[in-house]
């Protein structure tokens, strides 16, 4: 306890020297750090925290310190969670190879593709995409058919993924291909490759919300060296699963709403705000009763998802409860948005012009945005099966 407290002193020392003041306020989706090769950060500061931190292996804090991330214990990157918490840290770096690939890395990569990716990874330096699902290979992935054909050192790719988010402004993709055309699960294998090298395009996809987050992503006689294959070959499905319980437990930790709309502000201050106090609360008492329960329901699931992943970095196996967590993650942000634009009313309506605030008109496009969340990362209908299959015992109805 004492060396824990110790540590919580150093912490809170480090981080109130060195987290620049404009890293301490809501963050403006225009200003997330993603990193990369190609990265451009709007924010001056947002580079020097990044830096920073990713000097002290905090962007990735329990990774060993061999491969450039902290080496804490868990309970250290616990107090280092709450202290950033304490000074409303944004975070220094977003990245699909935090949350997803450097995970399965560690698990499944050889020495030589662990010492090549995560410290760049740690650092920033490249922006990872991720290549699963296709156009009919979408909830039924294992269906994918996009080829990986042996050419003796190297595998040679061709066929196409969808929605492949950012793939125009990732650096590296990690993909699922097919190396066994006479089975299923038992013919996928993971693989790496730079989305600069020749063969490879990506195409975005307009949203409703204006953005174009997701790609289609096409490939055209790709040349992978065989030393980019993690795991076994034909063993990737194994690999794919357990990346899509990181996606499925990053997706429910965030919220999806961690970005927010209405400037970052809280559900809460965005009601008081457009409807009004009354005696220190919400105005609106029907509103105020609904956005209690939901914050209620948020935080029980918060503090599901931290039991689940202490019980999965303990040694547990991918199991239903990712398919549980991301389902709960889709409803409770989805009802999140609903009711920040039902708070904002007519001030949620605008989309372009003057007369909205930044935040308002962000507001507006993270309420369409979140239509998505019950597609992405396993459609809530296709989780609900595994559920019912896999936790409940269900039969299929013939």
């Amino acid at each position: 306890m004492a060396e824990l407290d110790a540590f919580r002193a150093e912490t809170r020392a480090w981080l109130d020297a060195n987290c620049p003041p404009s890293m301490r306020t809501p963050m403006p989706e225009d200003e997330i750090a993603w990193g990369g090769r190609n990265a451009k950060f709007k924010n001056p500061d947002s580079k020097l925290w990044l830096d920073r931190m990713a000097a002290r292996g905090w962007t990735a804090p329990t990774w060993p310190k061999q491969y450039g991330g902290g080496g804490l214990t868990r309970p250290e990157a616990k107090v280092l969670e709450e202290e950033l918490r304490r000074i409303k840290a944004r975070p220094a770096l977003y990245s699909f190879g935090l949350w997803m690939l450097g995970p399965v890395l560690l698990e499944y990569a050889n020495d030589q593709q662990k010492a090549e990716h995560l410290p760049k990874i740690v650092r920033g330096e490249i922006r990872w995409c991720q290549g699963y699902s296709e156009p009919g290979a979408g909830s039924d992935l294992a269906s994918l058919r996009t080829r990986a054909e042996d050419k003796g050192d190297h595998f040679l790719i061709n066929g196409q993924k969808v929605w492949t988010s950012y793939a125009d402004q990732a650096d590296w993709i990690f993909c699922l291909v097919r190396t066994d055309t006479t089975k299923k699960h038992e013919g996928i294998s993971f693989v790496l490759f730079d989305m600069k090298w020749p063969g490879v395009e990506a195409r975005p996809i307009k949203l409703i919300s204006g953005s174009s987050p997701f790609c289609e992503t096409f490939f055209t006689d790709v040349q992978v060296p065989k030393a980019n294959l993690v795991g076994k070959l034909n063993g990737g499905w194994d690999i794919a699963k357990r990346l899509l319980q990181y996606e499925r437990q990053n997706i429910s930790s965030s919220g999806f709403g961690s970005l927010g709309g209405g400037a970052g502000l809280e559900l809460e201050d965005i009601a008081r705000k457009y409807v009004g106090e009354e005696n220190g609360r919400i105005a609106d008492a029907d509103l105020r009763s609904r956005i209690a329960a939901h914050r209620m329901e948020a935080k029980a699931f918060a503090l599901t998802v931290r039991r689940v992943e202490q019980e999965a970095k303990a040694g547990g196996g991918v199991g239903p409860a990712a398919s549980i967590l991301k389902y709960m993650a889709a409803k409770i942000n989805q009802e999140r948005c609903e009711l920040m634009v039902e708070a904002m009313g007519n001030r949620a309506l605008g989309w372009e012009g003057e007369g909205f605030s930044k935040g308002e008109l962000q507001a507006t496009r993270a309420w369409l945005r979140s239509k998505g969340n019950s597609i992405e990362g396993g459609t809530s209908e296709i989780n609900l099966n595994v559920v019912a299959k896999r936790v409940l015992g269900l039969q299929d109805h013939q």
